[in-house]
């Protein structure tokens, strides 16, 4: 017997969805722990070994995009796309909290919060920003000194905005420990998304009750 629809766990990440995230999670991780050595000189004396160091974290970066491009292409990638489009819409409530630098609750969040909205937009700017930055101090040759001199200045400010960022992303995370849960197993409870993502539970009740609406045609 089927379980009840009140009891059935929904899919709230499929398989591509988390393969892409824990590989940008794995990356940023890397990218981190490079970092420290590269930038704190009594660190990179205590590990040695500064120009692999370099090297891993040069390469790790110029791979950061990798895991979004690819989970995005083509079919298995259905999914995340829906999600990238869920992640760049902004209700009216949402806007109201980002100008009230959370003041505002939002009413009815749908599969994302605001928050994540907002972590998600930092996270694809970081992206870009790093990249750009990165690849001008690493290939530092064809670019004059003010060039290079800029984007160190970025890099430097930018990471230390990724370090605080990854680790209040991991905080919120060991807090709520079901949708952590759902970037591992990839569903979640009904009763979990009626009380954070409403919205996101009406979404999909309607797409279940749109079979059983439908008359079936027959045959003459």
């Amino acid at each position: 017997m089927s379980e009840p629809a009140s009891d059935r766990r929904l899919v709230r990440f499929d398989v591509v969805e988390r393969i892409a995230h824990w590989s940008l999670a794995a990356l940023f991780i890397i990218l981190m722990l490079t970092a420290v050595p590269l930038y704190v000189g009594s660190v990179a004396q205590l590990v040695g070994r500064r120009a692999l160091l370099a090297e891993i974290h040069s390469w790790c970066g110029v791979a950061l995009p990798v895991p979004l491009i690819v989970s995005l292409l083509g079919p298995w990638g259905r999914r995340l796309r829906r999600d990238v489009r869920r992640l760049n819409l902004w209700t009216s409530d949402e806007r109201r909290w980002l100008r009230s630098l959370g003041r505002y609750p939002v009413v009815e969040p749908g599969k994302f919060n605001a928050g994540q909205k907002l972590n998600a937009a930092f996270t694809a700017g970081v992206i870009v920003a790093m990249l750009v930055t990165g690849s001008v101090m690493h290939w530092y040759k064809p670019f004059p000194v003010d060039w290079r001199t800029g984007a160190t200045f970025v890099h430097d400010v930018i990471a230390f905005a990724v370090f605080a960022v990854v680790i209040g992303h991991i905080g919120f995370a060991l807090t709520h420990r079901d949708a952590l849960r759902s970037m591992f197993g990839g569903r979640v409870s009904r009763r979990w998304a009626r009380t954070h993502a409403p919205a996101w539970l009406k979404e999909l009740e309607v797409g279940e009750e749109e079979p059983a609406r439908r008359v079936p045609v027959r045959g003459s």
